[in-house]
């Protein structure tokens, strides 16, 4: 395991950094906030272009074929812009389950288009119980594939042309415009993120092939939301630390004060603590490790405490300025927020672990 990221990573990184810069400013984002769908078609194209949405799928199927890392140094970029639209919810989740458990000829069907920026795609997963426990999905396909239930705060949902329904006995692509599905639009804290109610009716849909591929696709998933939730953090860190050395009390710039400057050294360390997990996470998944899901699941937990904290400081030490509209503090703090509970909170995330290191205690023991 290396230490430190390979030219090639910083390549990346810095490249990404310069293109959300220039293409996804946050006045771009505060525009597409006000949008039906935060999404814009051109800059669909263009992060195309950059082979950003075929980042970690195989060259056969139109990506680049880069590694989860790389993938984790692009999310942690967007994450930095406030990127609204569509690309965590196509290409992280969606396409992550397509190639973990899809056959050739359906990554050919569905992930292809995705690499090539050609079609957008969502995953539904949650229902009215709101638990990430794959154990508490209730919604079952009939024999024929045919679907009936609802699904809740499904991401993206207007802009996608395919959505991967997670059912208690399998997971199914459905056509967008299949009879018998309805969307209605859910209100939630990220504006740069539309979330809907889904409605299924004898919708049918094509069964994935492989559905044991759901974990190693939550896990890439769940890491990559991590590492966009790491790119928050660092801007909301940059944004105080301007704005500490800017605002003057008492003819002193506030930054001066030992109480703002501990205040700002706790969002330097929750936010350097949570790049480090995610950083392990996402190695330990490239390389499968035996610890991979406990890795990621401690990422997940730490950094869902964290960017809350992050935002809670950030927005204390600008006062009264960080809860105005023209601030951009509190966008991201809405992103930590809705972030938060996405794939599981810090609970979720505590009792997995626990229950991993007692299955690990357990197996350990009977072997001995």
């Amino acid at each position: 395991m290396q230490f430190g990221l390979t030219e090639s990573q910083e390549i990346l990184r810095d490249s990404a950094r310069k293109f959300f810069a220039g293409e996804c400013p946050i006045a771009e984002a505060r525009r597409l906030m006000e949008t039906d769908a935060a999404y814009d078609a051109k800059l669909w194209s263009k992060l195309a272009e950059q082979g950003y949405t075929g980042i970690i799928f195989p060259e056969e199927y139109g990506g680049v074929g880069l590694g989860i890392v790389e993938l984790i140094l692009l999310l942690e970029e967007s994450g930095r812009a406030l990127l609204p639209g569509p690309f965590f919810t196509t290409v992280v989740q969606a396409g992550s389950l397509i190639d973990a458990a899809g056959s050739p000829e359906q990554k050919k069907k569905y992930l292809a288009p995705i690499c090539h920026g050609e079609t957008r795609a969502s995953v539904a997963f949650l229902e009215a119980n709101a638990s990430w426990d794959p154990a508490d999905i209730h919604l079952e396909a009939s024999a024929d594939g045919k679907l009936t239930g609802e699904k809740l705060f499904v991401p993206d949902a207007a802009v996608a042309d395919t959505i991967l329904v997670v059912a208690h006995n399998g997971v199914f692509a459905v056509d967008s415009k299949a009879p018998g599905l309805t969307l209605k639009p859910m209100p939630g804290m990220d504006l740069t993120r539309r979330q809907y109610s889904l409605k299924l009716k004898n919708t049918p849909g094509e069964k994935l092939a492989n559905p044991a591929g759901l974990p190693r696709a939550r896990g890439i998933a769940t890491a990559a939301l991590v590492a966009e939730m790491v790119g928050g953090m660092q801007r909301a860190l940059d944004l105080t630390v301007e704005y500490a050395k800017t605002r003057k009390q008492f003819g002193k710039p506030i930054g001066t004060f030992q109480a703002v400057q501990h205040q700002c050294a706790d969002m330097y360390l929750e936010t350097e603590s949570s790049r480090s997990a995610v950083y392990y996470a996402a190695w330990a998944l490239e390389q499968k490790a035996p610890d991979a899901a406990t890795a990621v699941s401690i990422a997940k937990m730490y950094a869902s405490d964290a960017s809350r904290t992050v935002g809670n400081r950030g927005i204390q030490i600008h006062g009264g300025m960080g809860f105005t509209w023209e601030n951009d503090l509190h966008l991201y703090y809405r992103r930590a927020k809705a972030s938060e509970t996405m794939f599981g909170d810090a609970t979720f995330h505590r009792e997995r672990i626990a229950r991993q290191v007692i299955d690990t205690s357990t197996f350990v023991a009977k072997t001995a």
